[in-house]
């Protein structure tokens, strides 16, 4: 395949970052040879970039049918890796498949084959059953969280995808946890091993032993989210239904907070974890689902309402906090009659959780539009409706998603009814959509 040195300079470009980080840095060297590479680095350090930035050196404009093939766990982390190939601006055609998005749409995009194609195991590997696409030409297999992937069972999907990749010449392993040894199937042939797992805390992070009693924890824990005010925090719950009860108890109280665990539907899912990145919520009610590959940045707190069974997870979930060298806290929120498991070995410093005013409601409020990428809708529709027929300052317009055929805004939450009213009845490129407020 053919190098341009220049693709990586427009790329970081295009993402807007001036230095990549010393594991991307590495994994850019270990890449250049032809050999496999191994990559354990813990959530949030940058992963994604690691291994897309080399892929993209090495994508050939001339060469037809899917060079390259991501296997990602969740539908989540498959999207966000699809979001920064796209925001890279390569010129290369990506898609994204997976389940719960509709089968004859991928088959349609597979009428002109993508460069790269990123989807979930079961998804790929029903592809290929049904020889929707030629597995021959994909000459690099990614196989991102895969300690994750084997976790969710799904290590049939991909040693039948492996099996039908005859045209394969490299392999890259990822993985946010040291692994004992790695499956013969994935057919590593002497793989560079880059380890940045460490074990310990991320170095901005500050741990918070917050004591309460059982009956007292939720209202310990509103006390606590008053006090924090409008932080992106995450709420760690062990189970769906604490989650769902924490949830819905909070927004009785007054509190604006999201919910997000798998017993949910993908839409509902995707809408939660939207409202999150753009700022309409800044509380997350999730279980462990949330701890790894999910694209959430700057988050400042993760609260443990319920702590982890393991350490990895305890580790996991105060990763997405403090990365890339910023600070963080994480509150482990403990009971008098609680069992403290094991791994809590290190020092927490002891916080108070008094009574705090009731935070403002965040600054931002969601928008949908039904209408997206497959209506030809693109971000500079969506602002030139809001701000000329919406009346809407452009300081008043704040991060835009644009999915398949539906799109999602933040909007200065004070002005959003006044520019629904105005806009209700306008159309996008000549297309009438509904415009409403996201659920």
């Amino acid at each position: 395949m053919s190098e341009n040195p220049t693709r990586t300079a427009k790329a970081l470009k295009g993402l807007q970052i001036a230095v990549l980080n010393p594991m991307q840095l590495a994994s850019l060297e270990a890449h250049g040879s032809d050999r496999d590479v191994v990559l354990l680095a813990p959530t949030g350090s940058g992963k994604t970039l690691a291994f897309l930035l080399p892929m993209l050196e090495e994508l050939d404009p001339e060469t037809p049918g899917i060079q390259a093939l991501i296997l990602a766990p969740s539908r989540e982390l498959a999207l966000q890796t699809e979001d920064v190939f796209r925001r890279m601006g390569t010129g290369f055609k990506v898609n994204c498949f997976y389940g719960g998005h509709p089968f004859p749409t991928e088959v349609n995009n597979l009428s002109e084959p993508p460069a790269v194609l990123i989807g979930t195991p079961g998804r790929i590997a029903d592809h290929l059953r049904r020889e929707t696409f030629r597995p021959d030409p994909v000459r690099w297999l990614v196989l991102d969280e895969f300690d994750k992937s084997l976790q969710l069972g799904f290590e049939e999907q991909m040693r039948f995808i492996i099996s039908q990749l005859s045209g394969l010449r490299k392999r890259t392993l990822l993985s946010a946890t040291a692994m004992k040894g790695i499956p013969g199937f994935v057919g590593l042939q002497k793989p560079v091993e880059l380890n940045y797992l460490t074990g310990a805390p991320p170095e901005g992070l500050a741990l918070k032993k917050v004591a309460t009693t059982s009956a007292d924890k939720l209202e310990t824990l509103f006390r606590l989210l008053c006090r924090i005010g409008n932080e992106a925090t995450l709420i760690f719950c062990n189970h769906r239904d604490a989650a769902g009860r924490i949830h819905s108890t909070l927004s009785e109280w007054g509190l604006v907070t999201g919910l997000y665990h798998g017993g949910l539907e993908q839409d509902e899912r995707e809408r939660a974890l939207i409202k999150f990145r753009n700022g309409s919520t800044r509380l997350l009610i999730t279980t462990d689902l949330a701890s790894r590959g999910l694209d959430i940045p700057e988050i400042r707190n993760v609260i443990h309402y319920q702590l982890p069974d393991t350490p990895e997870a305890f580790v996991h979930r105060n990763g997405r906090t403090a990365r890339m060298h910023a600070e963080g806290k994480a509150y482990l929120l403990i009971a008098e009659e609680d069992t403290v498991p094991p791994y809590l070995t290190g020092p927490a410093e002891a916080e108070e959780a008094p009574e705090a005013p009731l935070p403002p409601p965040p600054p931002w409020v969601t928008i949908h539009f039904s209408a997206g990428k497959k209506e030809k809708i693109g971000k500079t529709d969506v602002v030139g409706l809001l701000t000329q027929k919406g009346k809407l300052p452009k300081e008043g317009v704040g991060r835009i998603e644009i999915g398949d055929h539906a799109s999602f805004v933040a909007v200065d939450r004070t002005k959003a009814r006044k520019v629904l009213e105005l806009v209700k009845e306008e159309k996008i490129k000549g297309i009438k959509v509904k415009i409403r407020m996201a659920r």
